[in-house]
């Protein structure tokens, strides 16, 4: 597969679409240091995470993947990056392949 580069600067601008208005992307550093309810809430809260992760990806996403899976969020690396996003949001990979 050859190199993308992902451009958050454009992000926020990709949620027009949400009705509410309240929609946000949230920048983090996956390192374990953060408590992974703070994730839980944030995606229960409609938020999209993009997380730099420093360390193990399965250790640290251990305690908030599968329950947010389970609530129909997204979870997605690219990169360094986690892409989490909550439920109804998807993650458009066309451009990957």
């Amino acid at each position: 597969m050859s190199e993308f580069d992902l451009d958050l600067r454009n992000a926020e601008a990709q949620l027009d679409d949400v009705e509410d208005g309240d929609a946000e992307v949230v920048l983090g550093i996956l390192d374990g240091s953060t408590d992974p309810d703070e994730w839980v809430r944030a995606i229960g809260a409609g938020k999209i995470l993009v997380l730099n992760v420093e360390g193990d990806l399965n250790r640290l996403a251990a305690g908030f993947a599968r329950e947010i899976r389970d609530a129909g969020g997204t979870l997605m690396r690219f990169r360094g990056f986690l892409v989490v996003t909550p439920p109804g949001v998807g993650i458009d990979t066309d451009r990957l392949a």
